[in-house]
């Protein structure tokens, strides 16, 4: 976990224990208020929430402030952890009911941002992917995340947000490295399919598509894939949280390593020519 988000999670545990030490009806102690706080609350956990080693939800700091006799520091509380929280988003916390929701988020950053620059290494982006393809890469995901699975309602989020690329004034500048194209996170069919779909969109005027080959001398390693909003924000995947980062010189940083990236990427026929290949590599029909 990040020094940022842990520091910011300790400040977080410091406002906590300040309301409790200041109660109106007098100081409480951890066992006193766990208490008041009624079912699912415990001296222990008081304790770890005040010391930055738990992260409460919304719901539970509405509840500490009320039984500190503090309700109006409840907004308070809840911008903190929105503060914080709006770095890490913990996979485990997001997908509790499902990746509907994780794309109904993404829907929303989608809708106010005009020119989304994306690198991915390892799959094709959900932009440009076809509804078999994302079920399976759905289905893979819920099953290492151990989420419930609403791999449908998931797949038409994704695939309804696809309609921006073909809204005028908007632009995707989308950057693969050849791995995403070979890997075999679907059945081969499948994947023909997807690289299919792949191909037909370089002829959109909305869309700039770089294929960058195993065969190009790289400036930079390839790393994470990340997608960049407007530059006013960048979203990164890792195995145990999405970091949603906004501060202007993590945006400049992602935009360089996507710049340099692009140094190496084919485009047009060049890049129509190596998803052929890969597709022919598959032998299917």
């Amino acid at each position: 976990m990040g020094t940022d988000y842990q520091q910011a999670r300790e400040a977080l545990g410091i406002r906590l224990r300040e309301l409790r030490l200041t109660s109106p009806d007098g100081r409480l102690t951890g066992a006193e208020l766990a208490e008041r706080l009624g079912s699912g609350w415990t001296k222990s956990k008081v304790s770890k929430l005040e010391n930055g080693k738990q992260t409460a939800t919304t719901e539970e700091l509405t509840a500490w402030a009320e039984a500190t006799g503090h309700p109006e520091a409840s907004d308070g509380l809840t911008a903190q952890l929105r503060g914080f929280e709006s770095h890490i988003r913990s996979w485990r916390r997001q997908l509790a009911s499902g990746h509907k929701p994780v794309q109904d988020a993404l829907t929303a950053e989608h809708a106010r941002t005009r020119v989304l620059t994306i690198w991915e290494n390892s799959l094709v982006p959900g932009m440009v992917q076809t509804a078999d393809y994302a079920r399976h890469v759905f289905t893979r995901h819920s099953g290492l995340m151990q989420s419930p699975r609403d791999t449908e309602d998931a797949v038409r989020a994704r695939i309804r947000r696809q309609e921006g690329l073909y809204e005028p004034g908007r632009r995707y500048r989308i950057l693969l490295w050849e791995a995403a194209l070979h890997a075999r996170v679907c059945p081969p069919s499948v994947l023909a399919a997807q690289l299919d779909r792949l191909a037909s969109v370089i002829g959109l005027d909305t869309v700039e598509l770089g294929i960058v080959p195993f065969t190009a001398s790289l400036k930079i390693y390839a790393g994470n894939g990340f997608w960049i909003y407007d530059e006013r924000r960048v979203i990164v995947e890792d195995w145990h949280a999405e970091l949603w980062l906004d501060d202007a010189d993590t945006i400049a940083t992602y935009l360089r390593v996507w710049n340099t990236l692009r140094e190496s990427a084919l485009y047009g026929a060049d890049a129509h020519k190596t998803i052929n290949a890969a597709r022919r590599a598959l032998d299917v029909g």
